[in-house]
């Protein structure tokens, strides 16, 4: 390295700090399909689906959602049901129906633009600190730090703030980081941090001797990296569930949840978790009962599935049921839907494996 790079080096540790985080993300950025452009709404979206979920996951649904609702005008148009079914397999419902009364509210008080004020955007249903951060920097230049999972574990590694991975560390960690943010492009040094904490400064095995600030990371200094930040500790709780599939002809009995609560809104098989000391099929004929007001002739065994959710894990068991009696129907809640049919319904993920193994046959 030239002298004169040394000196400066030595003077001005911040244009480091960025030269080398930078330089790496122009070498190393994935070619992914929102940073195609700047265009806030693409951002938006991205950044949504995004939140708890992998890229390589995300891609798929995000061009699907592009082709189906192209712009804010076409959201904000669309039904709550087309909506959610575009987001089916996504997980955490309620960020969908945030971005549809988002989108109708931006139509209706901010002629279809997007806010680029934070207070204005912060206000809208779905927009917490880090998804107003990162639309009002990566798509309008604004310097604000987007403090995501990525950048929060890359944050702390740095300055080797010990415990677990919380935005209660978000005042330290932006006090560290905020001085390095660049007044141009600083949606360019968000997303170049992000990138490194999924790429490099991973939450397991993060690859130190290629991280181009390794020569600035206290937790690498100390031989911590490995352990900051702490491994949240999860409890998960087991759940044991039965769903009747009730056909009739080529069709079959479906049910929409509550407008509130777990899985609000989505479609599902008649059916509910087991109680202690029931057998499946005890409880399956006291849900029909309860929910349908039938008596359950027979039932067969179809599948069992197993499902995850953030804090619990579902096992579904399913069987073909045969009833004593026709179950009374409600078209908003409770209808007859064919296989082919179901594809206009958003369901709950157990549902949706059900549903596959049914196509199968």
């Amino acid at each position: 390295m030239p002298k004169e790079r040394n000196e400066t080096d030595r003077l001005n540790p911040t244009a480091v700090f960025r030269r080398k985080l930078l330089g790496w993300y122009r070498a190393h950025r994935r070619d992914l399909p929102w940073r195609a452009s700047r265009d806030p709404y693409r951002i938006w979206i991205s950044e949504v689906m995004l939140q708890q979920t992998t890229v390589a996951a995300v891609i798929p649904y995000f061009l699907r959602w592009m082709e189906r609702f192209p712009d804010i005008e076409k959201l904000s148009r669309a039904s709550l049901q087309e909506v959610l079914t575009a987001w089916q397999g996504l997980g955490y419902y309620q960020r969908a129906r945030n971005l549809h009364r988002a989108a109708r509210i931006i139509v209706s008080e901010h002629k279809g633009c997007i806010p680029d004020d934070y207070d204005d955007l912060r206000s809208l249903p779905g927009f917490g600190p880090y998804t107003t951060a990162a639309v009002l920097s990566i798509a309008y230049d604004l310097p604000f730090l987007a403090m995501d999972a990525n950048l929060r574990r890359v944050g702390m590694r740095l300055v080797g703030l010990r415990g677990e991975s919380a935005p209660r560390h978000d005042r330290t960690l932006s006090a560290y980081l905020e001085p390095y943010l660049p007044s141009r492009n600083p949606g360019t040094f968000n997303q170049a941090l992000m990138e490194l904490g999924a790429q490099v400064c991973r939450a397991r095995n993060p690859a130190c001797l290629i991280c181009p600030l390794i020569e600035l990371c206290r937790a690498y200094a100390l031989g911590e990296q490995e352990i900051i930040p702490r491994p949240r500790r999860r409890t998960t709780i087991h759940l044991e569930a039965v769903i009747g599939v009730i056909r009739e002809g080529d069709r079959f009995l479906i049910q929409k949840r509550p407008d509130t609560g777990l899985l609000a809104g989505l479609w599902e098989f008649p059916g509910g978790k087991l109680k202690p000391g029931e057998t499946a099929e005890q409880a399956l004929r006291r849900e029909l009962r309860e929910e349908l007001g039938v008596d359950l002739d027979d039932a067969d065994y179809l599948t069992t599935v197993e499902h995850a959710y953030t804090q619990f894990r579902v096992t579904l068991h399913a069987y073909a049921c045969r009833l004593h009696q026709r179950p009374k129907l409600n078209r908003d809640t409770r209808r007859w839907v064919t296989l082919s049919g179901m594809r206009r319904f958003p369901f709950a993920s157990g549902s949706v494996r059900i549903i596959r193994k049914l196509r199968s046959g």
